[in-house]
């Protein structure tokens, strides 16, 4: 149902069962699955791609410009939406800066009131960004990873999967998978409640925490560390060698440390 005050492009693809309220805007290239409900005052800008059952709620903005002095506004990126995510009022989520390219964000999301998504960020499946987060461009959140109220986060920096990140907290560096971040920058240790939610057997996160303290071990290399662990053929959990081989990747080179 399409409100008659709403505004949709002609060549916007809509499944037959899209709900479109009062005065929202659906701009022209935009599609959206089956199922998909966009709020009175919502606007979901061009070549934007919502999956099924997505929800945008009132006054949210999908696929606006990057905030880059540089970028060309004729350049043809996107935004591709996962199914079932839904984004809430005011949030703001930014096309990339390359042509072809897409701001993506994975299946049954949950983006709080307020929260922005800059240019060229990927979010993984299940992840939840509550009221006013911020991540910078080209942000990497992995699957799971829950990033709390006030928090923001630099550009180019990675939240590793099943990882919590503190209310207010400032992040220029990398949080590992798995991890507790808060402050600046500081590691509380693993999301052991995050794990135990999950059902992870106890094996799997007794190595988790001997990989945790493998890489922070004090006055050592991460990454070199990690590389050690990796090579000794100790790890044999997945979670484990995923906690270490996020320690070999990245544009930051630096990942937040142990208070």
């Amino acid at each position: 149902m399409i409100h008659p005050s709403a505004q949709v492009h002609a060549t916007a693809q809509l499944a037959a069962d899209v709900e479109v309220g009062p005065f929202a805007v659906i701009e022209a290239g935009a599609q959206l699955g089956a199922g998909c409900v966009v709020a009175a005052h919502a606007i979901v800008k061009a070549r934007a791609v919502l999956g099924a059952q997505v929800r945008v709620d009132h006054f949210a903005v999908i696929g606006g410009d990057p905030q880059d002095l540089s970028f060309d506004r004729s350049i043809a990126s996107g935004v591709r939406i996962g199914d079932r995510t839904v984004l809430r009022e005011h949030v703001t989520v930014h096309r990339a800066t390359k042509a072809g390219v897409d701001t993506v964000i994975g299946t049954d999301g949950l983006l709080m009131a307020g929260a922005h998504v800059a240019h060229d960020c990927v979010l993984g499946d299940h992840v939840i960004l509550a009221n006013g987060s911020m991540l910078g461009g080209h942000v990497h959140v992995g699957d799971r990873a829950f990033i709390s109220g006030g928090v923001a986060v630099h550009q180019f920096c990675r939240i590793g999967g099943g990882s919590l990140t503190s209310g207010n907290a400032v992040i220029t560096e990398d949080v590992p998978p798995n991890a507790l971040a808060y402050g600046r920058n500081d590691c509380a240790g693993l999301n052991l409640i995050g794990l135990r939610r999950r059902g992870l057997p106890l094996e799997t996160v007794a190595e988790l925490k001997q990989a945790y303290h493998l890489v922070y071990a004090p006055g050592g290399n991460c990454a070199a560390l990690a590389q050690t662990g990796l090579a000794s053929g100790a790890y044999r959990t997945a979670e484990a060698v995923a906690f270490l081989n996020f320690f070999l990747g990245g544009k930051r080179g630096r990942f937040i440390q142990p208070a």
